[in-house]
């Protein structure tokens, strides 16, 4: 879903199987630990949908994890109030001993 040409300059073409060994959504069932994906309703750089299929991924494999859409921001969603806000509770409820 990301840039089609991105890929291609650093995992070369033709497509081939490293393409889904790299995959989120093929590892998710793997995922140990906590998780927090959030990501920005109107991000242009990467599609938002990639971070849905991983979502649905991790629901299908019955992980538990955070997602935040924070709406009406773009790339780089982490960064305002927010995202940075959310970030850091995560960070302290998990880290914090």
């Amino acid at each position: 879903m990301d840039k089609i040409w991105w890929n291609e300059q650093w995992m070369g073409w033709p497509v081939d199987d490293s393409y889904k060994l790299s995959s989120n959504v093929e590892d998710a069932p793997k995922l140990q630990g906590h998780l927090l994906l959030i990501v920005g309703e109107l991000d242009t750089n990467v599609d938002p949908a990639s971070t849905t299929q991983v979502v649905g991924a991790l629901q299908r494999a019955n992980k538990t994890f955070d997602f935040m859409p924070i709406i009406g921001t773009g790339h780089g969603a982490a960064e305002p109030p927010t995202g940075s806000r959310l970030r850091m509770e995560f960070l302290v409820h998990h880290l914090r001993p």
